[in-house]
């Protein structure tokens, strides 16, 4: 009786909330609103959206679960608000999945707007692009030689490919972040984002999100998460113990290193906001949950699409026969070459608009009472940007639903997608992530060709939306070496 009792309590409050903020909103120019309140339950919740979009124009208002949320559907009205309207609209909604995941609230990628998060965006940012500038490029290079030499040995059977990606690009996470790559560590890792990022993905932690207060009710998916970040953690700090160790002032090898001291720094030079080791924990997860599996998958979707479209395979390896000679073990593939490999930047550009790792990003929160075309956007409004259905906009893109890399090779005719986000939210990894993109798919289509299981092409249908991530089918591919007279495609 009392837990029935406590359960028709949250419930009238949650309605007697709904009532009043609709009161309080009736005299704005709202966006229209799509009825129903089980959205968020569509298997392709990004597409679903896009056809919401097709019935009430690019912005507009639903219910996911008991929250009222904006959606953008389109490249204007998503840089209307991240680009233009940036400062209205960079706050994170603090969710009560964001707030098991975060510690203390002071994650980056989840963290709310604030100086202190612009401090803590500034150090982490500063890491990536300046701390590590020198040894990123010779780092992804010596590792996807290495990823290449053990696939050689594995040539001709089929193989998990999106595995032995995630593999290598954790691999490169860890070496740039802890200056280590051992294979136990990354190993441990891996495991940890992977165990991670599914437990995160579950329905039971998705769902408190849509009904917070089911938050006040026993949960094995949360005590398991917990448990989890508690590993996260754990693992996290012995890192962090064994930099300050050895950490030597003025010098750095990797990015724990360069953070480690920054916040230091700022101590002494009383910068904005106070940046504690805690930031520099939550900055080490963030490099580890958002570049390890977002890179790999995106690999792996350029995988399957090559798959399906072996003519543009063929074209590709003519292109890097053609700039950087017929034999991959006599030449290396650096990021200065890419202005040299068009159709490879378009083909990469074509996979990153048609299957955004993260379809929705995530959540942006306003700051303050605001506009998009128009429409009144009151403060603490939930928005969720569809970079997915933008970059599927046909208004912006000819045959949007089409595998076409050529779209790019005419200059001015198609414009950038939207896959990494825009304005001041959008993804700090975006650099490191194009570089692997490209040397990984150059070294390896300049030294194997990409073979299909017989009769087995992967499926381009992701699997059902319900977390963060869009994710793949599974499916298996055959590496045959360049040069042994694979008919076609040798």
């Amino acid at each position: 009786m009392l837990f029935l009792g406590l359960l028709l309590l949250l419930t009238l409050l949650a309605g007697t909330r709904l009532l009043w903020s609709r009161w309080r909103l009736r005299s704005l120019h709202l966006p229209p609103f799509a009825p129903g309140f089980l959205h968020h339950l569509q298997p392709n919740l990004p597409i679903y959206l896009l056809g919401i979009a097709q019935k009430l124009g690019p912005i507009y208002r639903l219910r996911f679960g008991l929250q009222d949320v904006v959606v953008l559907n389109s490249k204007r009205t998503i840089e209307e608000a991240m680009v233009r309207k940036w400062a209205d609209f960079a706050g994170r909604p603090q969710t009560p999945s964001s707030k098991l995941v975060s510690q203390h609230n002071q994650d980056l990628s989840l963290g709310d707007y604030s100086l202190l998060w612009k401090a803590h965006k500034k150090l982490t940012r500063s890491a990536l692009l300046l701390g590590i500038r020198d040894s990123t490029e010779p780092l992804v290079e010596q590792l996807t030689q290495e990823f290449c030499e053990r696939m050689r040995a594995q040539a001709g059977t089929p193989m998990d490919i999106q595995k032995e990606f995630s593999f290598l690009t954790c691999s490169i996470i860890c070496g740039l972040t802890f200056g280590d790559k051992d294979d136990t560590l990354v190993h441990a890792v891996h495991n940890c984002v992977q165990d991670l990022m599914k437990a995160w993905g579950d329905w039971s932690i998705q769902i408190l999100d849509m009904i917070p207060f089911l938050r006040f009710f026993p949960s094995p998916g949360v005590w398991k998460l917990k448990r989890l970040i508690g590993n996260r953690d754990n693992l996290v700090e012995q890192q962090l113990k064994r930099h300050k160790e050895s950490l030597v002032a003025g010098q750095w090898k990797d990015i724990t290193d360069y953070m480690l001291q920054g916040v230091g720094q700022l101590r002494e030079n009383e910068g904005p906001g106070q940046l504690l080791e805690g930031h520099v924990h939550m900055s080490v997860v963030d490099l580890f949950i958002g570049g390890t599996e977002t890179t790999a998958t995106t690999l792996s979707w350029a995988v399957a699409f090559l798959l399906h479209h072996p003519e543009i395979q063929r074209r590709l390896q003519e292109e890097l026969d053609s700039e950087l000679g017929p034999s991959a073990s006599d030449s290396q593939v650096t990021y200065k070459d890419h202005r040299r490999l068009p159709l490879l930047n378009a083909t990469i550009a074509e996979v990153l608009r048609l299957r955004p790792v993260v379809p929705l990003g995530l959540p942006h929160r306003t700051t303050k009472p605001s506009s998009i075309f128009g429409y009144d956007i009151p403060e603490n409004t939930v928005i969720i940007p569809n970079l997915q259905g933008a970059n599927l906009d046909e208004m912006v893109w000819e045959r949007p639903y089409e595998f076409w890399p050529d779209r790019f090779l005419e200059p001015g005719k198609s414009p950038r997608g939207l896959s990494f986000g825009c304005g001041a939210r959008m993804c700090l990894g975006e650099p490191l992530a194009r570089l692997e993109i490209f040397v990984v798919l150059a070294r390896l289509l300049h030294t194997f060709t990409l073979l299909p299981l017989e009769g087995a092409l992967p499926s381009l249908q992701p699997q059902p939306y319900y977390g963060v991530n869009l994710l793949m089918q599974p499916f298996q591919v055959r590496l045959q070496p360049r040069g042994l007279g694979v008919p076609g495609l040798a």
